[in-house]
């Protein structure tokens, strides 16, 4: 587009009268003001109006009525809805946009003072969200989810909505090009909505895999890390001030060869995969300063020269694959830094350790130490993770425990320097929920340690792993994969057989009945109302690798980390 300068809409912008401008904004009263006002000041020699949702008719008007007074009509070049009110994160995930985060929180949602018209609004903006990005996939969804939640608020909404514009033939928006460019143009999707509530153990869980552990440990939005980066002990004076540490910052994006292969994986095999490229890479690096030395050769015979035109050759050969050695280069320390940040983490807060005992917790496996013991001991992690640790055991229990170990846990976790109040909350969370009498399954799952770390434990290392369990993954369907593999292959099962089915392409509303020709579905979306994270993620992926043919997109209202949901819950606690 040959874009040449980029400014925020609300900062200060000096008129430039000879230049187009693009505006890609929501369209909200604060934003429209704004633009009426560069109208008003004669900013752009035209304008390009684009708005991430669609506009209303009375903001539209505003617009109209401020380039009327401005005599500024005929420098309006055009005014979209883009039907984008979305963030995709990567090919298959996306989550809800952010500038207004709390208004579609869990906390929101699940708040007891919430008044119905609140609740209305956040619904609103929910199904706003996800009208968009069907449109933007191009295809109508059925939709299937669970009664009495607020994912069925969304679904009525959604239904209401999608079917409202397929009525207007003259401007729906899954007609024609749209609906033929759409992935899904072969088959309809189907759109599973569920409910955080479901599973309120997987939020909390500390995990294993690369991404998942990024995500939990360290500054991590956005698909940008951000890392503080210590400077080395400084052998300065007595009282003098400590040397500041430098932040930096690292994108992991699709770009990124390393991240693509290896974010699903459990963290030792990342650590052995960064030692590895490290290794390939030096030696890489050898040969080219070989092949410089021999290029030096002295005397004239013909084994020399013979010798040289090889080398020549090859050295050619090396200096045109210098730009990827140097990309190379560049990845193995992002990783290199971004890895032992995340180790530092396991190794100071026995995360491994923590990772282990909740995956035993939550598949009912004979626990080997006593929870009281994890708790008690001020080496294992911080009082957030003992609170985490906790309250899975409290959300996985088949039954409470009793008044009697209750208080001696609550004990544990106040002299650990826990605080209660998310306790206060999962305990009236499970009185009410219909779940309290059959807790979220996780199915049988086991972690076991493996021989891969031999490579990783010698000296030359970068990682000096000792003490970390080499833990490695045994695939385990979390509540929500499940749920989408029942209504995806269209199994029958008590845990779905309930939930809602919705057709906006029918033409009466009617959700009583399934269809019987019970085709399974080639292409889903789940999407979390309550927010979701990137453990559930990385599970649907793990699962869709198994279905050839198949593809399944994960989105959320928000995506938040443990430490993130523990706040809300606190906050939920404390009414």
């Amino acid at each position: 587009m040959g874009i040449t300068l980029h400014l925020l809409l609300h900062s200060d912008r000096d008129p430039i009268p000879d230049v187009p401008a693009v505006y890609f904004v929501m369209p909200t009263e604060e934003n429209i003001d704004r633009m009426c006002q560069d109208l008003r000041n004669q900013l752009y020699e035209s304008y390009y109006l684009n708005f991430i949702s669609a506009i209303s008719r009375s903001k539209l008007e505003d617009i109209a009525n401020a380039a009327l007074a401005a005599s500024a009509v005929t420098q309006v070049a055009k005014v979209f809805d883009q039907y984008l009110n979305f963030i995709t994160l990567e090919d298959d995930m996306f989550v809800l946009c952010n500038q207004n985060k709390e208004l579609v929180s869990y906390r929101a949602i699940n708040r007891p003072d919430i008044t119905d018209t609140e609740m209305e609004t956040v619904m609103d903006t929910i199904v706003d969200s996800l009208f968009c990005f069907f449109v933007t996939l191009g295809a109508v969804p059925i939709i299937r989810c669970s009664r009495g939640t607020a994912a069925e608020m969304v679904a009525v909404k959604l239904d209401k909505k999608l079917r409202e514009n397929l009525r207007d033939a003259r401007n729906s928006l899954f007609t024609g090009d749209t609906l033929g460019a759409g992935q899904f143009s072969f088959q309809r999707p189907l759109l599973v909505l569920v409910d955080r509530n479901i599973d309120l153990a997987t939020p909390l869980h500390h995990t294993w895999t690369y991404q998942a552990l990024v995500h939990d440990v360290l500054d991590f939005h956005l698909n940008r890390v951000n890392l503080e980066e210590s400077s080395g002990v400084e052998n300065s004076p007595a009282g003098a001030r400590p040397k500041r540490k430098n932040k930096k910052s690292y994108d992991l994006t699709p770009v990124d060869k390393f991240w693509q292969k290896h974010k699903g994986s459990p963290f030792p095999e990342v650590a052995e995969s960064v030692q590895q490229e490290l290794e390939s890479y030096r030696a890489q690096e050898d040969e080219v300063k070989r092949l410089k030395s021999i290029m030096g050769l002295e005397g004239e015979d013909e084994g020399a020269i013979s010798m040289l035109s090889d080398n020549t050759a090859k050295l050619t050969s090396a200096v045109s694959s210098l730009p990827e050695l140097l990309e190379k280069k560049r990845l193995i320390d992002l990783h290199t830094n971004v890895a032992t940040a995340v180790l530092e983490h396991i190794k100071a807060r026995k995360l491994d350790v923590y990772f282990e005992y909740e995956e035993k917790i939550m598949s009912k496996t004979t626990l080997d130490k006593s929870l009281l013991d994890i708790i008690s001991d001020p080496d294992a992690g911080t009082p957030e993770d003992k609170m985490r640790l906790f309250l899975i055991y409290y959300i996985s229990a088949q039954q409470a425990p009793s008044e009697a170990d209750l208080e001696q846990y609550k004990k544990a976790l106040t002299d650990a320097g826990c605080n209660l109040n998310p306790l206060q909350y999962i305990k009236q969370w499970k009185a009410f929920a219909k779940m309290a009498s059959a807790p979220a399954s996780y199915g049988n799952t086991t972690t076991k340690p493996m021989g891969l770390l031999s490579r990783v434990m010698n000296t030359g290392s970068q990682f000096v792993m000792e003490g970390v369990k080499n833990l490695v993954l045994k695939q385990q369907n979390l509540p929500v994969t499940r749920i989408l593999d029942n209504l995806m292959e269209m199994k029958s099962n008590p845990e779905t057989d309930d939930y809602r089915y919705f057709d906006p392409k029918m033409l009466r509303g009617n959700d009583s009945s399934v269809p019987r020709n019970k085709n399974p579905f080639q292409e889903a979306i789940v999407f979390v109302v309550g927010g979701g994270n990137y453990i559930e993620y990385q599970n649907l992926v793990d699962y869709i690798k198994g279905k050839q043919g198949k593809h399944i997109l994960y989105g959320c209202s928000e995506l938040f980390n443990a430490t993130q949901f523990i706040k809300q819950l606190s906050q939920l606690g404390q009414k």
